[in-house]
């Protein structure tokens, strides 16, 4: 059954702008500056008039159709809270027998990974565009900061499958870089 009309509102906090054009939504706060492309989806997007909200509509849609709705605006309120407070992702090293050594290069943006279950390939992980990694100061674990939800999580996925064990029983076997904590950059 259609639903003829659903509706969502995101509230924009006072210090971020907000603008759409096209379904293109592009979101600039303290932190830096976020656009992101909506067109694949046929939604209804416009700011209120005092623009400290924005409205997203649905019009006659089935069950699918409503579900991107509330996606679509999740992705809107992730994108306002990178913006405003950054996200981190912390990440710890595990190992049974041979310590994981790690190296930071390229100015934050590569982690080369020595040493794995003794092995000699050094493994070497680039972070995507935006994302930085660094150490926390304790032992054996690493930090990934950046205002894209998307991109950070993305960076912590490769390097834990970079550190996958392979033709090894993995339930005897689990070494390998996990992530501990996620979180924002402000706590």
């Amino acid at each position: 059954m259609k639903t003829i009309n659903l509706r969502e509102t995101v509230d924009i906090p006072e210090n971020v702008t907000l603008g759409v054009k096209s379904r293109v939504v592009t979101v600039e706060g303290p932190k830096g500056k976020l656009v992101r492309n909506f067109k694949h989806v046929t939604l209804d997007m416009q700011l209120s008039e005092d623009k400290r909200s924005l409205v997203v509509d649905c019009w006659f849609g089935d069950k699918r159709k409503n579900s991107k709705l509330r996606t679509i605006v999740s992705h809107i309120e992730n994108m306002i809270k990178g913006v405003t407070l950054g996200y981190r992702y912390k990440m710890r090293f595990v190992y049974a027998h041979f310590p994981v050594n790690t190296k930071i290069t390229k100015s934050n943006k590569c982690i080369e990974i020595r040493n794995f279950l003794g092995e000699k390939r050094v493994r070497t992980v680039n972070m995507l565009e935006g994302v930085t990694i660094d150490n926390t100061g304790n032992k054996d674990e690493i930090k990934i900061e950046g205002i894209d939800l998307e991109l950070v999580s993305q960076s912590a996925a490769n390097i834990h499958m970079a550190t996958l064990v392979k033709r090894k029983d993995i339930r005897k076997f689990l070494d390998g870089i996990y992530v501990s904590e996620k979180g924002t950059q402000v706590s």
